[in-house]
């Protein structure tokens, strides 16, 4: 019998964790939420972090635009990412005032007019997965931005990921980056 390629596997996992999110309810999700930005806003290398680059969830993610004000309340720079040609991205600087606009994949991000700010001087960044495993691995949604972004990047990185789809093991390539810390709503996990 021939064996899947990692492309398959990463294929059919993304649409059992996307079916599994699916089957959550809007309160199971909020609850997870709850729990998810609790441990998120304890973590001890967020002290030191003077700027954090979030994603803005949307669909089945977590609801990251509610750490936005707990940020910023704590005197931290919120970047968010803008998505560039070639399946690249860029970190920009948002505030309270800050106009995010539609993205063609459907996410919010902030526009040219938020200063842009160089990758190095981020202290943290929160990296998005449909799913992620106990060794920081995680399933994205398939266009390699993160990946590149976070190639040669030297500080704190956290994935939030719901014990609803927690994985043993996701299938991963050489270009794939794990996270340092992955931040569940069920046991901790060490990575």
């Amino acid at each position: 019998m021939p064996s899947t390629s990692i492309t398959e596997q990463k294929t059919a996992l993304r649409r059992a964790v996307r079916a599994r999110l699916s089957a959550m309810s809007p309160e199971e999700r909020e609850e997870s939420d709850g729990i998810l930005f609790r441990r998120f806003l304890a973590l001890p290398p967020l002290e030191t972090a003077d700027r954090v680059l979030l994603f803005y969830g949307m669909g089945t993610e977590p609801d990251t635009a509610r750490l936005i004000p707990a940020l910023m309340d704590r005197g931290k720079e919120v970047l968010l990412p803008r998505c560039l040609p070639g399946r690249a991205m860029e970190a920009r600087r948002v505030t309270g005032e800050s106009v995010l606009i539609r993205h063609r994949y459907g996410m919010l991000e902030p526009g040219e007019d938020c200063p842009l700010v160089e990758r190095e001087k981020i202290g943290l960044i929160l990296v998005p997965g449909l799913c992620f495993d106990g060794r920081g691995y995680r399933l994205g949604q398939g266009g390699g931005y993160y990946d590149r972004y976070l190639a040669g990047y030297t500080g704190v990185t956290v994935g939030l990921c719901r014990r609803a789809v927690l994985q043993e093991a996701v299938p991963r390539e050489p270009h794939d980056h794990p996270v340092d810390l992955v931040v569940t709503d069920g046991e901790p996990v060490p990575v």
